[in-house]
């Protein structure tokens, strides 16, 4: 198993300062008390290697890693009922955020947002579990410093290639072009082929058909800024 994980300090969901003091983040409690689709941390986990339980009925498995407020998430399970979606995210109030998007589109039967830390996504999916892998403007860490902390590296890429069954699409959207070129050159070890690759995908388009993408909360930000969002796509060998 590929070891992926931030100063190797494996995660856990019980912050003994949000245990004790609840209401330092009224969202850990709400986010406990949802219920589908919400998955708290310790049910997704539980879910490794059985992923189908989660949902109305077992079908090929779309992860979106950081769903933000759940546009994305939802918008692509609504499109694609004939496909399970679990977005994974940290932070409670996102989930929350996400979890309402899903019920308000009503793909419930569909859709999942599994509270849970990007740094150990090998605790969620076993090997070729993942078919379709989608990670929108994740932060570029751009200080020189931060870069231990940025997601798209040899670490991701070596976690999806194991991850992802064979054919399975990557796409990544993003604002910065050093997540582009980190990922591409990571996966350049990897089994992965290059789709395509575009800058400024409002003006060019994106690599994969139109019609099958949402514009996320950001991307659209970035759109009435007049500034530009980027993509990459790739294939699992």
């Amino acid at each position: 198993m590929t070891q992926f994980g931030r100063n190797n300090v494996p995660f856990t969901d019980l912050d003994p300062d949000h245990v004790s003091r609840p209401d330092l983040n009224p969202y850990l409690r709400l986010h406990r008390e949802m219920g589908p689709p919400v998955l708290i941390a310790e049910e997704a986990k539980a879910l490794r290697g059985r992923w189908g339980e989660a949902f109305a009925k077992p079908q090929p498995l779309q992860v979106e890693i950081g769903p933000g407020n759940g546009f994305f998430l939802a918008g692509m399970a609504a499109k694609h009922p004939e496909q399970n979606w679990v977005g994974v995210e940290i932070r409670f109030k996102r989930v929350v955020l996400c979890a309402k998007k899903i019920n308000a589109l009503g793909v419930g039967g569909n859709a999942r947002i599994a509270r849970y830390d990007a740094w150990w996504l090998e605790d969620l999916f076993e090997p070729g579990a993942v078919a379709g892998l989608y990670v929108n403007h994740p932060d570029p860490w751009a200080k020189d410093s931060d870069e231990k902390k940025r997601l798209m590296s040899p670490h991701f890429a070596a976690w999806a290639a194991e991850a992802m069954a064979p054919g399975a699409l990557l796409r990544l959207k993003s604002d910065h072009l050093n997540n582009l070129d980190a990922l591409q050159a990571a996966a350049a070890a990897q089994p992965f082929d290059l789709l395509g690759r575009v800058e400024d995908i409002e003006h060019n388009g994106t690599p994969w058909p139109v019609e099958d993408d949402v514009i996320t909360n950001y991307q659209s930000k970035f759109i009435k800024r007049k500034l530009p969002v980027h993509a990459l796509w790739l294939r699992r060998r």
